[in-house]
């Protein structure tokens, strides 16, 4: 595993209603002056819930969530563990993503905001996803109809009765993450202290970020190859709607940056062809599909957690002109947010991925935390 390495500069920001320029640390030392600790090793496991009922009503025997843990469970006098943080991935990723060197250099190496020496990190699969219970594991169409509320649901069980933490210090959630985290603050107030929602919305999907997932899944259950998810290979209509899928989550200074002729657009969709290819159409459409129960904003004056939602500027699924995080985060009895500024070097509602970008953000959460 790779050591902490200290980004160079920091992006402007938008903090709240005002324009903040944000600086860089000073006094930080030198990656070579941090004294250096053996990372945590990751333990893998899967959870195994039997005769579990999804919100459309099926039961299945038994679900699947796979999950990582990295670092050591802190103890208070009671017993209770005090430094869990669950980390939630996006549509169509895994924990495993998560778990990678650019989340590892950015967040979890020693000295970084997410300390695995310090924090306990937990890596769901949310259902649905990587090496959970998913519509490719066989049953395809016939898998329960699942929901974000079926995902957090999953996930509180993992969470108090597998690992047996009864309160969590911190949710960091991305994209489908994020909105699984509104979700928990307002299903499970007493079981999470703080909650960080990045690239998502508090409230019901709908506009340009609709379309998008309508329009992928029309693309697949359209298309005669997909014979109602029985298919022998990627459906055609998967495939050519996903560099559109890919597009979407791009900025748009970002590919004016680096699609600047024919060529290169060419390239960037064929790419994204074979992309699809590697992919299972069902577990997409599905994943899609999931969001149709989410829309939290009804419950947001209930909220005890505290929230620190980041989005960006250049996320075209979160239209910073909506203004819809300066119209629903009044109601947020301990909340605040920050809209990044995007640029060329940024990736819009991709931004997620790239955590070196916003691990600042991160720190600035943890502090907000603990109440400074």
């Amino acid at each position: 595993m790779g050591s902490a390495r200290w980004p160079s500069s920091c992006l402007p920001l938008l903090l709240g209603l005002s324009v903040l320029i944000v600086g860089c640390a000073a006094a930080r030392p030198p990656a070579a002056d941090i004294p250096q600790s053996p990372f945590p090793e990751v333990h893998e496991a899967d959870a195994i819930f039997t005769g579990h009922r999804f919100q459309d009503g099926m039961v299945l025997p038994e679900v699947r969530i796979h999950y990582a843990t990295l670092g050591t469970p802190r103890r208070d006098a009671s017993g209770a563990v005090t430094n869990a943080v669950l980390m939630l991935h996006w549509t169509g990723a895994s924990g495993e993503v998560l778990r990678g060197k650019p989340f590892q250099d950015a967040l979890f190496a020693p000295g970084r905001p997410l300390d695995a020496t310090k924090y306990f990190l937990i890596f769901p699969d949310s259902v649905g996803h990587g090496r959970s219970s998913k519509p490719s594991d066989g049953a395809r169409m016939k898998f329960p109809a699942y929901g974000y509320r079926d995902m957090v649901a999953l996930q509180h069980q993992l969470v108090t009765g597998t690992l047996g933490i009864s309160r969590l210090h911190a949710i960091v959630g991305l994209s489908m993450g994020g909105m699984n985290a509104w979700l928990w603050s307002e299903l499970y107030p007493e079981a999470v202290e703080g909650v960080m929602p990045i690239v998502s919305l508090p409230t019901r999907i709908a506009g340009r970020n609709l379309l998008w997932r309508r329009f992928v899944s029309r693309q697949i259950r359209e298309d005669p190859e997909w014979r109602n998810g029985d298919y022998t290979a990627p459906p055609r209509g998967w495939r050519e709607a996903f560099p559109v899928f890919r597009m979407m989550l791009d900025g748009v200074p970002h590919l004016q940056a680096t699609l600047p002729d024919a060529p290169a657009a060419d390239a960037f969709i064929a790419s994204a062809m074979a992309q699809a290819e590697g992919m299972d159409a069902n577990d997409i459409l599905y994943s899609l599909e999931s969001s149709r129960d989410y829309d939290p904003e009804a419950g947001l004056g209930a909220i005890q957690a505290r929230v620190f939602a980041l989005n960006f500027s250049d996320d075209e699924f979160n239209p910073v002109s909506l203004r819809t995080l300066e119209a629903l985060m009044p109601r947020v009895k301990h909340g605040r947010f920050v809209v990044q500024a995007g640029d060329a070097r940024s990736f819009g509602h991709f931004t997620q991925a790239h955590p070196e970008l916003w691990a600042e953000q991160v720190a600035a959460f943890l502090a907000f935390l603990e109440g400074e």
